[in-house]
């Protein structure tokens, strides 16, 4: 079993009669004119490759469903509430993601729609999962910088040297660690707020490990290596319970561009 994703970009500009449909789907298409809303749809498809093709399904067949089905969802939606000047609220969202879902769960053949998700900007996300229909995902980045070493006390200097290479740096290094959080929103919460959301990591989490020496700063890694497995499990344990009306579902940590660690309180 195969899955595939295809990530579909279109533009919306409320105050045009008709969309432009332009000619570049790398950036969108939709085009957008002038200062227009920029979204990602990515479509994520489940199911056996075809032997004949090598395909589970055609991208471009993806690419067609989600504009003729899909798109006209939020186009239409979005500009009515715009030209009536109503707030397009969280809840709007999940129930736009849901009618896209809808109208798209069967036009894979027998591949299986397997999840949605809409890219708000480069850094937030909103999805819907197959496996746990009743809840929508919600997931945004966060940086902070750090230095770090690592080091076992236990070992002598040249074991330590051995596994950690530059990392036993006695004077430490430093990342531009990215952080993304992601929580589960139950389906009918409309009380839902992005800042508050925001408030919890920063209050919770980033304040405390922004600028700092991990080792020497965070009470946690006077003990433990704070290598990214462990600052993961940190950040979880750190946010875990602390939203109101969402469960905390993941969290990842980038140290750098080729490595990040994943961890979802003790699930598989």
């Amino acid at each position: 079993m195969h899955r595939l994703t295809r990530g579909v970009r279109f533009s919306i500009n409320p105050f045009l009669s008709e969309e432009p449909e332009g000619a570049n789907s790398y950036v969108s298409r939709p085009a957008g004119e002038g200062l227009a809303l920029f979204l990602e749809l990515s479509v994520e498809i489940v199911g056996d490759v075809e032997p004949a093709t090598g395909f589970i399904v055609n991208v471009t067949d993806i690419d067609k469903n989600v504009r003729l089905f899909a798109v006209p969802v939020f186009v239409e939606r979005i500009k009515k509430d715009f030209r009536g000047a109503r707030h397009i609220t969280f809840s709007t969202i999940t129930e736009l993601l849901g009618s896209a879902w809808n109208r798209l769960s069967d036009k894979f053949g027998t591949a299986r729609l397997s999840k949605l998700s809409l890219k708000l900007n480069p850094s937030r996300t909103v999805a819907i999962d197959s496996k746990d229909f009743e809840m929508f995902y919600f997931c945004e980045k966060f940086e902070f910088a750090a230095t770090h070493t690592l080091w076992n006390k236990d070992f002598s200097g040249e074991k330590n040297l051995e596994v950690f290479g530059k990392c036993a740096n006695p004077t430490g290094h430093g990342h531009n660690y990215i952080i993304e959080v992601t929580i589960k929103v139950p389906d009918g919460v409309n009380n839902f707020s992005i800042c508050d959301f925001e408030k919890v990591v920063d209050n919770e989490l980033i304040k405390i490990v922004d600028h700092k020496n991990l080792n020497l700063d965070v009470d946690c890694f006077k003990e433990a290596n704070p290598t990214v497995e462990n600052i993961t499990s940190f950040a979880w344990n750190k946010l875990v319970g602390r939203f109101d009306s969402v469960l905390l579902h993941g969290v990842t940590v980038w140290e750098n561009d080729r490595t990040c660690c994943s961890y979802y309180g003790g699930k598989s």
